[in-house]
């Protein structure tokens, strides 16, 4: 197993639906905002283009490469952010978990184009059903997550780490599970 690398290595920015606390705070205890917080309160268009202006200054702004954290809406909104955005903006994202994403969302308010987020990404779904959230899942190329998890001490920093940690773990489980398969593919032929 490789080292993970040291757990400061993200800027942390936050997407959020106002009105009640992320889901992230209640299954682990992290804050409500980390890093960088852009909160979401859209429900035109043009609040959309705000909010996206307000985003990719979040992003721009990030000293080191971001790790994207969404909740409900914001998951929609991040995803339609990440497929519509210029390149370079995008490139900073080094991945996203998204929490408990909803579809609360005005009809049309963040319809995207149907392709893989361009960064990896974790959907971390609450409870014990993947029944509605597979097709954003699957339409946003992530790896989903179940959890039933309750909140756990911890706050501030360290609980921000704690995210990051739970992301690099992750994805490196991803990434050793698709090697494991092309080497078993591989070793088929």
């Amino acid at each position: 197993m490789i080292a993970l690398a040291p757990t400061d290595r993200f800027s942390i920015v936050t997407v959020l639906d106002s009105g009640r606390p992320p889901a992230w705070a209640t299954m682990f205890g992290w804050p409500a905002t980390g890093g960088e917080a852009v909160p979401l309160s859209v429900r035109s268009a043009g609040d959309r283009t705000r909010w996206a202006a307000r985003l990719d200054t979040a992003v721009r702004g990030a000293d080191r490469a971001v790790l994207l954290v969404a909740d409900g809406l914001g998951c929609a909104a991040s995803a339609w952010w990440a497929r519509l955005s210029p390149a370079d903006y995008v490139d900073r994202i080094a991945g996203a978990l998204l929490f408990a994403p909803n579809e609360g969302a005005e009809p049309g308010l963040f319809d995207s184009p149907q392709t893989r987020l361009p960064f990896p990404s974790l959907v971390i779904q609450p409870g014990a059903a993947a029944t509605p959230v597979q097709a954003a899942v699957d339409d946003w190329g992530s790896r989903l997550v179940i959890g039933a998890r309750e909140r756990q001490r911890g706050s501030g920093a360290v609980a921000w780490r704690q995210a990051q940690r739970l992301f690099l773990r992750l994805t490196e489980q991803v990434v050793a599970h698709d090697v494991d398969r092309a080497h078993a593919i591989a070793g088929r032929r």
